[in-house]
């Protein structure tokens, strides 16, 4: 008689079990549905394009390149970053005496809102992002453009997300791969870029 209450209440205990192990299951299905949900309501930049070609894809990995320099026009400040190819020109002296960049050359440039602090020294430090640019050295795709493709993306805050540039933002921006051209034909000595690697 012992045994079988015992079998029983094993049974009875496995039930339970599988219950709980089929909820935790089942919690688990839900808490990845709700991640995965999310996921794909945040903006994926990568799948951004400009007119004319040139995505934000072809820049993956910016935020790891090395710093040109930093700057500041107005209300915005900037970094510029370029990628290794680009580092690798401007080391070995790119843009004096008619040098060029190689095809595979990339920068990147992010503008934020400038803002002062209460640090010592009341410095002026990046604030709300507010765009970036990114220019790609292509002699084929960019022959009529001086070698050059260029993209703009302007950032939202409210919704975390980017979009291409547009006539109608500050400066206006032709919304194409050659939107900068016209712009950095000033600086055509200098293979169309205007910054300087500064000395380190």
């Amino acid at each position: 008689m012992r045994k079988y209450v015992g079998a029983s209440n094993l049974i009875r205990e496995m039930g339970v079990k599988s219950k709980n192990v089929l909820t935790g299951a089942g919690v688990t299905v839900l808490i990845a549905v709700l991640g995965a949900s999310a996921a794909i309501s945040a903006q994926d930049k990568y799948i951004l394009k400009v007119p004319g070609g040139l995505a934000f894809a072809e820049f993956r990995g910016f935020e790891d390149w090395q710093t040109v320099a930093v700057s500041q026009s107005g209300d915005k400040i900037e970094v510029i970053l370029a990628n290794p190819v680009m580092i690798d020109a401007y080391r070995a002296g790119a843009t004096g005496e008619g040098k060029k960049f190689p095809d595979g050359s990339k920068l990147a440039k992010i503008h934020w809102i400038a803002k002062k602090t209460t640090e010592p020294g009341s410095p002026t430090v990046p604030g709300t992002l507010h765009d970036i640019d990114f220019m790609v050295r292509d002699s084929t795709r960019f022959a009529d453009s001086g070698a050059w493709g260029y993209a703009e993306f302007e950032y939202d805050a409210a919704s975390d997300a980017f979009r291409p540039g547009t006539l109608a933002d500050k400066p206006p921006q032709a919304n194409d791969a050659k939107c900068g051209f016209a712009c950095h034909t000033v600086v055509a000595t200098k293979d169309y870029v205007f910054t300087a690697y500064g000395k380190r």
